[in-house]
């Protein structure tokens, strides 16, 4: 139990270093739809993996409905990952996403088979994903990268990289180079 509130307070802390309008712990426990989603998506992938597949996906769809927010039971979630605003996200049943990652509203982190198999996308750690973009395939985008604003990424990135565009390029990013403006600009918006 107390490893539980740990993760509490240590997601509550992540929301409140990425979201500058986040004023207390309190604001951001009863009204962060994107921590509602990830942790109703814990004890979903929990149902998940003890095979009371059902009853996860019945929870997963009773969460979509009470954030805008779909996170299969089946996907993999790391620590202090945030999710702001987040109305319109999408995060597939075999997609894997690292600690410390944050995505924007409207993301789709989604397959492009019906195949069996890995079908979603993997974030590694730190990865940050702008408002729309949409992350498609069993592909990998590497620690540390951005994916700017309404970017379409069909293909894998290395790490530190700054992925924008349709279809989205990936190039390295810069030595001390901020960019926040990719991911909410409309300058960057495709």
């Amino acid at each position: 139990m107390a490893i539980a509130w740990d993760r509490v307070r240590e997601d509550l802390a992540a929301a409140k270093l990425r979201d500058p309008a986040a004023r207390s712990g309190l604001e951001i426990a009863l009204l962060y739809p994107g921590l509602h989603a990830v942790w109703s998506h814990r004890a979903m992938h929990w149902l998940w993996n003890r095979r009371a597949r059902f009853l996860a996906r019945a929870g997963s769809q009773l969460t979509r409905w009470l954030t805008g927010i779909e996170i299969h039971p089946g996907a993999t979630i790391g620590r202090r990952f945030f999710i702001d605003h987040g109305m319109g996200v999408v995060i597939g049943e075999t997609a894997e996403v690292g600690d410390d990652v944050m995505l924007y509203h409207g993301v789709t982190l989604g397959g492009r088979t019906r195949d069996a198999g890995k079908r979603h996308p993997t974030l590694e750690d730190g990865v940050v994903v702008g408002s729309g973009a949409k992350i498609l395939g069993p592909i990998t985008i590497g620690a540390g990268s951005a994916v700017g604003a309404n970017a379409v990424v069909t293909r894998d990135a290395p790490p530190d990289s700054v992925l924008v565009g349709v279809p989205a390029k990936a190039r390295p990013r810069r030595a001390g180079e901020d960019t926040r403006a990719l991911l909410t600009a409309p300058e960057y918006y495709i």
